[in-house]
């Protein structure tokens, strides 16, 4: 049986690069075996975290000897490619970051270069992966496309995907996450100027617009990191209401077999944080031994029970907002509800536009005409 054991450490106990260094070792020997999949995947998201954000050796975030529980997976990363080429982008990532991050060793441009010898990049169906994987090699040089013309078309039909602001007008967790990443890809994770279309700035708008209203911070967070890449501002309501919950979250000492846990969200809301310049980044105190992140408890926010409204209204709901607000209001009978709706609603740079498409009150005309 698994169970929280909890343990008071000032956070002033230990200094900021010490909070870091514990927060590799948990991540790298406590959470998980390195046999396990999620093992890379949680360990490739927050070095990549560290090395984007410039939490560095020679930064001084991270202290000497921080990156000794990867030695011995980084002697072994390009054996461990050759057995699961399946995970070449998380062994590729976890190369590259531990090299930029100060690790000795120059492990990743041979692998890469093995990695594009082998075609792994053309088993990837989809144009996100195929994104992704260029990102990395193109760190060593390398463009796994085929050419400029297939780069170029990648570009493309990435720009065409994000540059579509009614796919984010509506609940879409999944295509909202791929918008965030496109934008970490082409810009490189904020290395590279990237001059987006005003369509793909109001889809990062409206995707950043609905994560609030629904008060998730995982999503909000990496729209707004997205949004700070490519050179937008994200509203100080969004990043306030974030930092408010990134100093909301524990970590605690955890006994038995890790469970699902919001590790996640605590990584990309800090991650959120230092893009944004903010003081509070990995500010708790990390206890010894195996940690599980949990998030302060939160109310459910308005989104559900707003579709839900405009679901149940049928022929009668409108894309005018000025129409709609106050039906919405007595839905959601809730103060705090209704406030939360007012602060997305001012937050949003357009939300007449936005919630015209999120009525969706042009679907009733077609299925009419379809049954007629």
């Amino acid at each position: 049986m698994s169970n929280v054991i909890q343990l008071t450490f000032p956070a002033r106990s230990q200094g900021r690069a010490a909070r870091r260094a514990a927060l590799l070792d948990r991540f790298a020997r406590e959470r998980r075996s390195q046999e396990d999949v999620f093992w890379l995947k949680e360990n490739a998201e927050v070095l990549n975290i560290l090395e984007s954000t410039g939490q560095t050796l020679a930064s001084g975030d991270l202290p000497d000897g921080a990156l000794a529980p990867y030695a011995d997976i980084y002697e072994t990363l390009d054996k461990r490619l050759g057995f699961f080429p399946q995970y070449y982008r998380f062994y590729l990532s976890l190369a590259l970051d531990l090299e930029a991050l100060g690790m000795a060793g120059e492990k990743a441009a041979a692998m890469v270069h093995w990695a594009r010898a082998e075609g792994l990049a053309e088993a990837e169906l989809s144009d996100l992966q195929r994104a992704e994987a260029r990102r990395l090699m193109l760190r060593r040089g390398i463009d796994p496309s085929g050419g400029c013309d297939e780069s170029q078309a990648l570009t493309a039909r990435l720009m065409r995907f994000i540059s579509r602001p009614a796919t984010f007008m509506v609940p879409n967790k999944k295509a909202a996450y791929e918008l965030t990443h496109i934008a970490f890809y082409l810009s490189e994770y904020g290395r590279k100027s990237v001059q987006l279309p005003q369509p793909a700035k109001e889809s990062l708008n409206f995707a950043g617009t609905l994560a609030y209203l629904d008060l998730n911070a995982d999503l909000l967070a990496e729209i707004c990191v997205a949004m700070r890449y490519v050179g937008m501002t994200p509203p100080d309501t969004w990043e306030d209401w974030l930092s408010r919950e990134t100093n909301g979250f524990t970590v605690d000492a955890w006994e038995g077999a890790m469970a699902h846990d919001g590790y996640h969200e605590f990584l990309v809301s800090n991650w959120a944080m230092a893009t944004a310049g903010r003081e509070e980044v990995f500010r708790q105190a990390v206890p010894e031994g195996r940690v599980a992140f949990h998030a302060a408890p939160r109310p459910i926010g308005p989104l559900r029970r707003m579709s839900q409204c405009l679901l149940e209204m049928d022929a009668a709901r409108s894309v005018d907002w000025t129409r709609m607000e106050a039906p919405i209001c007595e839905a959601l009978a809730d103060d705090a509800a209704i406030a939360h709706l007012d602060r997305a609603a001012r937050a949003c740079a357009d939300f007449e536009t936005f919630f015209a498409g999120f009525a969706r009150a042009g679907l009733v005309a077609p299925q009419q005409r379809a049954l007629a």
